[in-house]
């Protein structure tokens, strides 16, 4: 092992040993605690080295050191790949989501889980609507002057309408909008789908211009929406617990949290599903979130990326652990939502 080897070891040792006690790290510890085969001196030297190269730091008059931003970076960058999650851990993820029942509660369980497994602030971005294919459309008489219309796309999201006809309509009609409405809508992006709908009043038999004009109507103002993009959050509480890593900063992190304007910025990186991206402190560009650390990483398909997920939290943080469950739990929702 040469010297640089040998740092790197004292400092992948320094990163274990603050994260897990969050107090800093003397060169008798390590050596106790790791074996890494030099003396004390050594590790002394070696120390003194990576605090020269920025790697660590002295917080104040005490022999122990902790990693800085530089430092967490380089044991980052330098894992050689990250550790799957264990098969029972992939099992419990998988069947806590498959049980959602929409679109929202697979936000909502994917958020809880992710806070659960790495104790930090979780963040999902909703995918919108502009980014779907109707998968179907259902067409409900809830009485015959009056539909319930039911949107289903392939992200999972549901959006339901009621349209008010006007006039009474049969079932066999209303069979017959359903049918020439999907005929026309199925599988199309949402713009194309809502040019689709607007042709129908035409094509469709004279006594049901009216009905389809009215559906057509109400459908088109869905299929054109471009709702704001919003995040959904878990385990914010997490924050809380380590106030010490947060110095002076805790509520401008929550700030920004609620904003949410920051947190999508930054998941809007992250849109690649095979890549983890992991921002370390100084490396945010918002001032507000410089004392944390941002794990992301895109959902969905490489052909069809959904929106971003990942976690908030201290730079302090577990990172082999935390990467690996943000990569799980993103697989998991891709598939859920693209294989619906």
């Amino acid at each position: 092992m040469n010297a640089d080897e040998r740092r790197f070891e004292v400092l992948r040792a320094i990163v274990a040993d603050y994260v897990s006690n969050q107090e800093p790290v003397g060169s008798k510890a390590l050596v106790e605690r790791h074996n890494l085969g030099v003396s004390s001196a050594t590790v002394r030297n070696d120390m003194a080295a990576l605090e020269d190269e920025g790697y660590i730091a002295q917080p104040h008059t005490s022999a122990g050191r902790v990693p800085t931003d530089k430092g967490y970076r380089l044991f980052v960058d330098r894992l050689s790949e990250i550790k799957p999650l264990s098969q029972a851990e992939k099992r419990a993820i998988r069947s806590f989501l498959d049980g959602a029942l929409d679109l929202d509660d697979v936000m909502r369980r994917s958020v809880r889980l992710l806070a659960q497994l790495t104790r930090q602030v979780a963040v999902i971005q909703v995918p919108t609507l502009s980014r779907a294919a109707v998968r179907h459309l259902e067409v409900l008489p809830i009485t015959p002057s009056r539909l319930m219309l039911v949107l289903i796309t392939d992200t999972g999201r549901v959006d339901q309408r009621i349209v008010e006809l006007g006039d009474v309509i049969s079932e066999e009609d209303v069979a017959q909008l359903r049918t020439q409405l999907n005929q026309a809508m199925a599988g199309q992006r949402l713009s194309d789908a809502s040019a689709k709908v607007a042709e129908l009043p035409e094509e469709v038999r004279q006594d049901l211009r009216d009905p389809m004009l009215r559906v057509a109507t109400v459908l088109i103002e869905t299929l054109v929406e471009h709702p704001e993009e919003r995040l959904v959050l878990g385990g914010t509480a997490n924050l809380t617990r380590n106030v010490a890593d947060f110095p002076g900063s805790l509520r401008q992190v929550l700030e920004a949290l609620e904003e949410q304007v920051i947190v999508l910025k930054l998941l809007a990186a992250s849109r690649d599903p095979g890549r983890v991206l992991v921002r370390i402190g100084e490396e945010n560009e918002a001032a507000e979130m410089r004392s944390t650390s941002v794990v992301s990483i895109g959902y969905g398909s490489r052909d069809n990326p959904l929106g971003g997920l990942g976690v908030v939290g201290p730079t302090r943080m577990d990172y082999p652990g935390t990467m690996a469950a943000v990569r799980a739990v993103a697989n998991y929702v891709g598939e859920i939502l693209t294989g619906r």
